[in-house]
């Protein structure tokens, strides 16, 4: 997890409480898909407790994982950004507790205060820039003939 794009660590107070005035409790069993990828985009949540995987459809094989999210950090980005259409795919691996938010209120109060939504766009694209380099790491691990040549 990389600090920076919680929701803690990213967004100032008075933001964190504008966004969770919008959030939603809820639970998820292990094995629960939150959504697919090239579907419509039209929620996000923040987890509380357990973990999501994030996979990446490949042709004629399983889905890859890319990434393993927890505590505190973001799951979808894809729902800020017109088409809003999600470009992975999620699913719990653990029984999972969450924060939820609707897309088009999240939108709507980002449009209406325009500190807020600069926040969130950049919380937002510091996620999208890590799961860009998870995604670029993971694929090379699984596809190339050296793999990514990162130690980690």
């Amino acid at each position: 997890m990389t600090s920076a794009t919680t929701m803690t660590t990213a967004l100032e107070l008075v933001h964190r409480e504008q966004l969770m005035r919008l959030a939603r409790e809820v639970s998820f069993d292990a094995g629960t898909r939150l959504f697919e990828e090239g579907r419509r985009a039209n929620r996000f949540w923040i987890v509380r407790t357990g973990t999501v995987a994030l996979d990446l459809h490949v042709p004629g094989r399983r889905p890859a994982v890319i990434d393993t999210l927890g505590h505190g950090e973001l799951v979808g980005w894809s729902w800020h950004f017109p088409p809003c259409i999600w470009h992975l795919g999620a699913e719990t691996m653990s029984p999972v507790r969450a924060w939820e938010f609707d897309a088009d209120e999240v939108r709507a109060l980002c449009s209406a205060d325009a500190e807020f939504g600069r926040s969130v766009a950049v919380w937002v694209g510091r996620v999208v820039a890590q799961r860009l380099h998870a995604s670029r790491v993971r694929l090379l691990d699984l596809y190339a003939p050296y793999g990514s040549g990162d130690p980690a």
